[in-house]
C-alpha cells in the first residue's frame, strides 16, 4: 500500500521523467530532510510538511528555464509553489494549511534570511548537504555556509562529518 509521500515521490518522478539527475537529487534532499528532522525530534506534522516541501522543493525548474532560460534560485522560488500545489492537489491527501506552508517552504528554499521555524531550517539544510557534493562546492565555501545558515546539532554534525574533516 502506497504511503503519502510515496505518492507523491511518485508522481513527482513522473513529472521530471527523462530527468535522472533532478529526480535524484529530490531523493536525496528528501532522505536527508526525513533523517534529520527525526534526529533532531521534529513533531509528525511539521515532518510530513518537511517531507513534502523536500520532495516538491525544486518542481519550478522546468518552468523557470522555459519561462527565463535560467534556473537560479529566485526562478524557481517564484514559479515552484503554483506547480507544488497542482501537484499536491493531484495527489489528494493535503488539507489547505498543509499545502500552504509547504508552497511557503519551496517560494523561500534559496532564502537564507528569517528562516521562520525548523521545517524550514532543516529543508535548506538537506538542499545544502546535496548541493555541496553534486555541486563539487570548495571546502572553504562549505565551511561558510555551514557558520552562517546551518543551525540544527543534526544538520551541523552532517556537514562536518561529510565534507568538513
Amino acid at each position: 500500500m502506497y504511503t503519502q509521500h510515496a505518492k507523491l515521490i511518485d508522481a513527482m518522478i513522473e513529472y521530471d521523467k527523462g530527468d535522472a539527475r533532478r529526480i535524484q537529487h529530490f531523493i536525496k534532499v528528501h532522505d536527508l530532510a526525513a533523517t534529520i528532522a527525526a534526529l533532531e525530534n521534529a513533531d509528525e506534522e511539521t515532518t510530513f510538511i518537511l517531507e513534502t516541501a523536500a520532495i516538491l522543493h525544486d518542481i519550478g525548474i522546468h518552468i523557470s528555464e522555459a519561462k527565463y532560460g535560467s534556473a537560479s534560485g529566485h526562478y524557481q522560488e517564484l514559479e515552484g509553489p503554483a506547480e507544488a500545489e497542482k501537484l499536491m492537489q493531484k495527489v489528494g491527501g493535503y488539507n489547505a494549511s498543509q499545502i500552504e506552508r509547504v508552497m511557503y517552504l519551496i517560494g523561500h528554499h534559496h532564502t537564507y534570511n528569517n528562516i521562520d521555524g525548523i521545517d524550514y531550517q532543516i529543508l535548506v539544510e538537506a538542499d545544502f548537504l546535496v548541493n555541496f557534493l553534486e555541486d563539487n562546492v570548495p571546502k572553504e565555501n562549505i565551511r561558510k555556509v555551514y557558520e552562517t545558515i546551518f543551525k540544527t546539532e543534526t544538520g551541523k554534525q552532517m556537514c562536518e562529518e561529510m565534507f568538513l574533516q
